[in-house]
């Protein structure tokens, strides 16, 4: 029994470890934004530190410059970097970063004042160069493998939003008539955060690399002349020097393999899947989550109002990235994905008005709608983009298609800014 790898060769059923590299590939995702997410449920704590500071455009607008340059550097220089070595400082870099900034709230007793505000901005600059050297190294790293440790790791993505979004709930229910409270559940939401980050640390460090089907994936790439695997497949000991060490049906023959595309014809085969990556974040980051933080009114919600709105699009989010495991709902046309993509920007004004006019249950659903559209989307589009390339251009695509998902995540959060225009109407 065989199945097909995202490269469109077929992959022997025998390989073991499926099931546990998607479970790995889950925690992964999670870990490569639970710290973000957390600094974005816990927006309301920092609006009462810094009340004049717009926190939440503030501190994603420092965030994604970082994010933006360190992940285009990387992606021109992607075949020379070790993804291994990659990955690994990206987590280690989200754990240190992570358990700074707990630190540095634990140390300040929770004060605002700008001096706490430019030190928590140096921290999240940081997040933005670890989560640059995490999305394009395992995106990179997933597409030579099959589509369904991609999906893991993308819901993995939209778990770290929900677990977050449910514990700043739950943690906002406990603690709210207590003294300080607000900032217990911050401390509580930073703390687990850490943990996970250096679980992220120990799964891709000792775990992940020693998987059958990871190995069997990585040697194959390794044979169609990727240079990136060679760390790993060390670390699960195979060797890659000599053509002979590779697995027995993997050795390099030079004939057999021609030269890979280069990233420019790489770029123009693929332009309309990285478009559609750009555009889709664009529209999310542009709503998400300034203008709910911000823009969207007083409600009968009160306080709850913002955080009830972040749950609601992380939950569905988180849902819509199931969706395409189901074979018959998953978009695959480029002409359809391109159409749906385009059709959302119609959210705009639905947003703009519902703020103006409506109740609180009609942001609700479109705010729940936002998060479904972009997790299903985003699925459907890095699933797809890599079949049909070997090894090396599928690493390579891989790191393309982030640049642009974080070039839109960076437009977007500027895009955001201009909610602020007329605010004092709504």
């Amino acid at each position: 029994m065989t199945e097909v790898g995202s490269s469109g060769s077929p992959t022997p059923g025998r390989l073991e470890g499926k099931r546990a590299a998607m479970v790995v590939c889950w925690f992964l995702g999670l870990g490569s934004l639970v710290s973000w997410n957390s600094m974005l449920t816990i927006g309301d704590y920092y609006y009462a530190l810094f009340p004049h500071y717009h926190p939440s455009r503030v501190l994603t607008l420092v965030y994604q410059p970082f994010a933006v340059g360190t992940v285009a550097t990387l992606a021109y220089n992607e075949a020379r970097i070790d993804t291994r070595k990659r990955n690994l400082a990206g987590y280690t870099l989200f754990f240190l970063s992570t358990l700074a900034l707990l630190l540095l709230d634990l140390g300040t007793s929770g004060k605002g004042g700008l001096g706490n505000y430019i030190g928590i901005c140096i921290l999240v600059a940081a997040f933005g160069v670890a989560d640059a050297h995490v999305q394009g190294g395992m995106f990179g790293d997933l597409s030579l493998m099959c589509p369904e440790f991609i999906q893991s790791f993308l819901a993995g993505h939209a778990a770290s939003g929900a677990l977050t979004s449910t514990l700043r709930l739950m943690t906002k229910a406990a603690f709210e008539n207590s003294n300080k409270g607000l900032r217990k559940g911050v401390i509580l939401f930073l703390a687990i955060s850490t943990f996970f980050e250096f679980l992220c640390i120990l799964l891709y460090a000792f775990i992940f690399p020693k998987l059958p089907i990871v190995k069997h994936y990585r040697a194959k790439a390794a044979s169609e002349g990727s240079k990136t695997v060679s760390a790993d497949l060390a670390a699960a000991g195979i060797q890659t020097e000599a053509n002979e060490t590779l697995l027995p049906s993997m050795q390099v023959d030079d004939d057999k393999y021609p030269e890979r595309l280069s990233t420019k014809q790489l770029l123009f085969q693929n332009f309309d899947y990285a478009l559609d990556l750009y555009l889709i974040y664009v529209l999310t980051l542009s709503i998400f989550p300034g203008f709910l933080y911000e823009n969207t009114g007083h409600h009968k919600l009160g306080s709850w109002y913002a955080v009830v709105l972040i749950a609601m699009y992380n939950a569905w989010d988180l849902v819509s990235r199931y969706i395409p495991l189901i074979e018959c709902l998953k978009l695959k046309s480029r002409k359809g994905l391109m159409l749906a993509t385009l059709s959302r920007f119609f959210l705009i004004p639905c947003f703009y008005f519902t703020a103006k006019y409506g109740d609180q249950g009609w942001m609700i659903f479109l705010t729940s709608f936002l998060g479904l559209t972009n997790g299903y989307l985003t699925v459907c589009i890095l699933t797809a983009a890599p079949k049909g390339h070997k090894g090396p251009e599928q690493n390579a695509l891989g790191n393309l298609l982030v640049v642009f998902l974080l070039g839109g995540v960076f437009s977007g959060v500027a895009l955001n800014w201009l909610w602020l225009i007329g605010n004092g109407k709504f």
